[in-house]
């Protein structure tokens, strides 16, 4: 009887102490759902404002229902992100997220579905071009960066859609800059962010944001999907910056024109030749028209080979991917410096870069 009473007396003086407790642990509850740090507030603020221009993008394709069927039915053949670029309904996205596409459509924030018309593709920089129809109150373009300001260790936030699981915010930091990664068609992207901030499949084609919100880089690729690495890779906005007139202007990625086909660098390397041989001079252009000259024949049939570009502008120039990175930072009528080397000579040539076409 001692013992009941004894535990009765310690539930009661229990219940005393939740009862005066009680008020404060809900207040601190309260307090702890309205607290927010400096780095979470900013975190919010440049979700709830960049999400509107974050878009879902469907990669349809038609198909025939049977082998033997003439009917067609459309399917998603793949899924990604990417983001209003203006009010007049510019998309951009990767090139890769609509490669093969017979048909590709736009799902805004408010779930609505647009078809995209695709105005041009830069393969070589995995980056496209698309537009869709859309009221201006639905369209809301992302404020743009300067990736040339960038350190790092800054914190960085991305937006996509990973695995069809739609505006999801992914967090990190500049991991490291100037890096390279290679496209679909192997050509090389070059000066890309590196960032631990997560890129899974889905997120390709979507924004990669500083913590101003503005836009910096457009998530690409991760360095293994399969592993978890934590390790993904953003084209830079400046790239992009200068690859989206050229596709709203001309549909495609442009550059000057040098004016000769080069031998392939297999060739080369399996001969040992260090540099970019040249196989032919276009007549007219301003490889030719500056004197270098290509592989050439002797009557008996005998082949020589004619110059071969060691550099442009002071950079070494060892494949074709570098020769045509090195045009792709000079524009028409601008004057290269191309060195050679032909018979075992160096030879020096200024050559005035024609427009493409």
């Amino acid at each position: 009887m001692k013992l009941k009473k004894g535990i009765i007396v310690v539930l009661f003086f229990a219940w005393g102490i939740v009862s005066l407790l009680l008020p404060a642990l809900t207040a601190s509850s309260a307090e702890y759902l309205t607290f927010q740090t400096e780095d979470e507030a900013n975190t919010i603020e440049i979700f709830k404002a960049a999400s509107p221009a974050v878009v879902y993008v469907t990669n349809n394709a038609y198909r025939r229902t049977g082998m033997f069927s003439l009917n067609v039915q459309e399917i998603p053949q793949g899924t990604g992100t990417g983001f209003i670029w203006n009010e007049e309904g510019l998309i951009v996205t990767n090139d890769h997220v609509i490669s093969n596409a017979d048909r590709v459509t736009i799902t805004l924030q408010d779930q609505s579905t647009w078809e995209a018309v695709v105005i041009g593709q830069a393969p070589d920089k995995d980056l496209a071009l698309l537009k869709i129809d859309a009221p201006k109150d639905l369209l809301n373009p992302l404020p743009l960066g300067d990736s040339s300001m960038l350190e790092v260790g800054r914190k960085v936030l991305a937006i996509g859609n990973p695995f069809g699981l739609d505006t999801t915010l992914t967090v990190g930091v500049v991991s490291a800059l100037g890096r390279e990664i290679n496209s679909m068609t192997n050509r090389t992207i070059r000066d890309v962010i590196q960032t631990d901030a997560a890129i899974n499949p889905g997120n390709s084609g979507g924004p990669l944001l500083n913590s101003l919100g503005q836009l910096i880089g457009v998530n690409s690729q991760t360095i293994n999907p399969n592993t978890g690495s934590g390790i993904g890779f953003s084209i830079p906005v400046n790239t992009v910056k200068k690859i989206v007139p050229q596709l709203l202007e001309y549909g495609q990625e442009v550059r000057p024109k040098l004016g000769i086909n080069s031998m392939t660098d297999n060739w080369a390397r399996q001969r040992g030749i260090q540099g970019l041989p040249i196989f032919e001079v276009i007549e007219g252009q301003p490889a030719a028209n500056a004197g270098l000259i290509g592989f050439r024949q002797n009557q008996r049939g005998d082949i020589f080979l004619g110059d071969i570009i060691l550099e442009v502008d002071g950079l070494k120039v060892s494949t074709y991917d570098d020769l045509l990175n090195v045009l792709e930072q000079h524009q028409p009528g601008e004057t290269i410096k191309v060195i050679t080397l032909r018979n075992h000579d160096t030879l020096e040539f200024d050559v005035e870069l024609a427009p493409p076409g």
